[in-house]
């Protein structure tokens, strides 16, 4: 019996034990991230999946692993196909799962610290029509079997300078007592990760590659705030840079607190706080008001500090990207290298920056058929050899404590490419352009603007499974809410949200053949005004952020218009100023030869 298929049988025995006829398992923690910790990678430790983003139910007789086209090819390699059903998700969802699967007078367990209060009314509202109950765990079962789960990070919390961050927490605060204010409300629970790290100006290491710490945070409507989280994360530095106005209290009453505000106006986000919130508020006699954390957008929208952070992190992060490209090209088609070699070096190459404080999220770093998984995650088992006729795909950033978080996809063509390989290269590249190149008028939202980076494909009666774009933190999380650009229907969709100056996205089209190869191109852009001759209303476009070659050994360049020709020659000239005085000897003549105006 395999070590998954055992951890199935122990769980299946466990919720006899509980007397539970089934049990959800999301991939998230108690602050709904979507990156956890560890001790929270509970969807991993039962299935071995190891993608970013899905969910598993199991029942007496069936089990059900839910995941979105990103993932429709890892899912089959690491999760076992004899004990897992394989759903694909949006096209169905747990909940109607739940409503065809599970039995009359089924007890239905979930964690009610791991589930927003949405999804708890709508599966229970499933599961009534079977004539089935949704029940609320006391304790995950999971945790009672998972033997030797890891603890939960005891990371110290480090202070954020107020230069880098733009704005004081002080300032920060009082914004949320005005948000209050107009909303006559006495306080708001804030339980996302990013949100408490950015209206705090502290940061942690309580979750890989994203700098938070796992804590709680409750804003008064008198601008002071009380924090929960261990005590012993917090040192001398970090109680003297939040000041008196922030009272500090373990993690562990948090649960209670919220019995204390009867007859209180309270705010909680629906999308970020778990039920267990909202119903720890309603014991305690709040009245409630199911609003958007207030930081959401706020954060969102980034002061000029924050931008220029970015911008300085953009430019070194590039021309350690730069270095590797060169290295990838030269040593690859060699042979003797690896997917997780190649990993190393680059992490390597950002090291020797000197800034660097951690990876953005596990490098993706796929060679041949696993660039066709769109969140493909190398490890030992997977580790793959890179071989000529292949192309490397790179998906990758760094954490820089300036202010910059980065995240860039290149292709690398090892040996000759095919000329479908360029084909569908060039069509992403089309697509990467006219979003780039795109301007709107303020109150258009992202999902307006997906199609114009799918156009080039959908010509060819070609798409791809993702979203287009999704935001990115100053220092924070990778993918920030809540702008993004994206089909409705697809990660990273749903209501969409206007783009507004400030906000910094990913312009990132792809395109996947299962079994060969992956392409994908992406930028960060940050929203700007944009001026428009003649114009009759305020208009918006993109300032691309990213700087470092586009393969042009992958273009075909009669495939461009003189328009998109155009911006990438600006676009390379704009990487060689930028990156090229970073580089020195045959590092910058390699740069300057992939910076050359493109002929047709």
């Amino acid at each position: 019996m395999s070590t998954h298929e055992a951890r199935l049988k122990a769980l299946r025995e466990q919720l006899k034990a509980d007397r539970l006829d089934g049990f959800v398992v999301p991939l998230t923690d108690e602050h709904m991230s979507e990156y956890v910790g560890d001790y929270a990678q509970r969807l991993e430790w039962l299935t071995g999946f190891k993608g970013s983003a899905g969910s598993a139910i199991v029942l007496p007789e069936a089990a059900a692993m839910f995941t979105d086209g990103r993932y429709t090819l890892q899912v089959r390699e690491q999760v076992d196909g004899k004990h897992w059903q394989y759903v694909p998700v949006p096209d169905v969802s747990m909940t109607d799962w739940l409503r065809e699967n599970a039995k009359e007078g089924a007890r239905i367990g979930y964690d009610p610290w791991l589930h927003t209060r949405d999804w708890v009314k709508a599966a229970t509202a499933a599961l009534a029509e079977r004539g089935a109950e949704l029940v609320a765990v006391g304790r995950n079962p999971i945790d009672k079997i998972w033997t030797d789960r890891p603890q939960p990070s005891n990371a110290r919390l480090v202070a954020y300078d107020n230069g880098r961050a733009g704005k004081s927490s002080a300032e920060k605060r009082q914004e949320i007592a005005d948000w209050l204010a107009e909303r006559k409300a006495d306080a708001v629970v804030l339980s996302a990760l990013d949100s408490i790290a950015w209206v705090l100006n502290i940061r942690g290491a309580d979750v890989a590659h994203t700098p938070v710490a796992l804590a709680y945070v409750v804003v008064n409507a008198d601008a002071t705030a009380d924090l929960y989280v261990a005590p012993d994360k917090i040192g001398d530095e970090v109680k003297q840079a939040l000041g008196n106005a922030v009272r500090v209290h373990d993690r562990t009453a948090f649960e209670g607190a919220l019995n204390g505000f009867a007859g209180k106006r309270v705010a909680a986000d629906p999308e970020r706080a778990v039920a267990a919130i909202f119903e720890g508020l309603e014991a305690g006699g709040a009245k409630i008001l199911s609003v958007r954390d207030p930081a959401v957008l706020a954060k969102a929208i980034k002061n000029p500090a924050e931008v220029a952070g970015h911008k300085a992190a953009q430019a070194r992060d590039g021309a350690a990207l730069t270095r590797f490209l060169r290295w990838i090209g030269e040593e690859a088609p060699k042979g003797g290298q690896t997917e997780l070699t190649a990993a190393a070096k680059l992490e390597a190459f950002r090291r020797e920056t000197g800034a660097l404080d951690d990876l953005s999220f596990d490098t993706i770093s796929a060679t041949g058929a696993h660039g066709a998984s769109p969140h493909y995650k190398v490890d030992e088992a997977s580790n793959a050899p890179i071989e000529p006729g292949q192309l490397y795909l790179v998906d990758s950033g760094g954490q820089y404590r300036d202010g910059g978080t980065t995240d860039v996809t290149r292709v690398v063509p090892v040996g000759a490419p095919t000329d479908e390989m360029k084909d569908r290269f060039t069509r992403v590249l089309k697509g990467h352009i006219a979003l780039a190149r795109a301007v709107f008028p303020h109150g258009t939202t992202g999902g307006q603007l997906d199609t114009l980076a799918r156009l080039p494909l959908w010509e060819a009666g070609l798409d791809f499974a993702h979203g287009t774009g999704h935001g990115v933190g100053a220092y924070l999380s990778v993918h920030e809410g809540p702008q993004r650009i994206a089909k409705p229907s697809y990660p990273g969709g749903g209501p969409s949200e206007p783009l507004r100056a400030g906000m910094i996205c990913s312009n990132e089209p792809g395109y996947y053949k299962a079994g060969e190869y992956g392409i994908r191109i992406e930028n960060l852009v940050l929203v700007e005004d944009r001026d428009v001759p003649g114009q009759e209303q305020p208009m918006l476009g993109f300032e691309t952020l990213t700087f470092a070659p586009i393969e042009r050994d992958l273009i075909v360049a009669e495939m461009l218009s003189p328009e998109e020709r155009a911006w990438l020659d600006t676009y390379h000239a704009q990487v060689l100023a930028i990156v090229g005085p970073q580089l020195a000897g045959e590092d910058k003549a390699w740069l300057e030869a992939k910076c050359a105006p493109i002929s047709v």
